[in-house]
């Protein structure tokens, strides 16, 4: 079995647990004021680490909900087990599982999944950005007023103050603004030309590890500046390589 394979193995086996457990009363193992960490994010990531170290025992893993594996090892998983947990929990059907896999640091295999709908993204370096099997590309879009971007805001102060800021600058040029909450299906959606752009002051590597490659693969271009206070953690700007993006930040 490739890679590949392997982790949209892991993904759909994840994603199946998801769709079933959702609209049910989910146990809240830790709630702040801006997130909530349930005991299926464990749950799930148990279930992605036993296929993939399973497979490959020799691999790493890590994930939203700890590390496991050979942590010696070139070979990592990053998983994210439900991205938009609080979507989950409040019973909005938008959120997935992203599982990438980063060999001597470059991320080579990505998938995203969304189980609600049953859409999957795939993608291996060297080889088509896909969904649900097919090949996608980024948008054709050139200019911001005919843009559909998404900004996060994130969960600090500085994070939510940038976000907000830019919100404000592109509500008056952008076509449509979103906040989705999943920032994985986010960059899936620039990857398939339904959005145009992402930005975010902070944003964690397991939500937008399988993101990059997919979004980059399908033409679209990802810059990253690491947090220089969060360890693993970024400001991201995605986009389809065309909208003057720089014109909002």
């Amino acid at each position: 079995m490739t890679d590949l394979s392997l982790a949209t193995q892991a993904a759909l086996q994840a994603g199946k647990l998801l769709r079933e457990k959702f609209g049910q009363l989910a146990v809240v193992d830790e709630a702040t004021h801006h997130d909530i960490k349930l005991q299926l994010d464990k749950t799930s990531q148990d279930l992605i680490t036993k296929i993939l170290l399973d497979a490959c025992p020799g691999d790493a893993l890590y994930g939203e909900e700890g590390i496991a594996g050979n942590q010696e090892s070139d070979r990592q998983w990053i998983v994210d087990p439900i991205d938009g947990t609080v979507n989950f929990f409040y019973g909005i059907p938008h959120f997935c599982v992203s599982i990438a896999l980063r060999i001597k640091g470059e991320i080579v295999v990505g998938v995203i999944h969304d189980p609600m709908v049953q859409e999957t993204w795939t993608v291996e370096k060297g080889g088509p950005a896909m969904h649900n099997g097919a090949p996608i590309r980024v948008s054709t879009r050139t200019v911001l007023e005919e843009s559909i971007l998404f900004v996060g805001c994130g969960k600090d102060g500085d994070a939510l103050r940038t976000g907000m800021e830019r919100f404000g600058r592109a509500s008056l040029r952008a076509r449509k603004m979103r906040m989705m909450g999943s920032a994985a299906l986010g960059m899936a959606y620039i990857a398939s030309g339904r959005l145009d752009a992402y930005v975010e002051a902070r944003i964690s590597l397991w939500d937008i590890a399988a993101g990059k490659l997919l979004v980059e693969t399908a033409g679209g271009k990802v810059d990253l500046t690491p947090s220089e206070k969060h360890a693993d953690s970024y400001s991201i700007v995605a986009t389809n390589g065309l909208i003057p993006i720089e014109e909002i930040l």
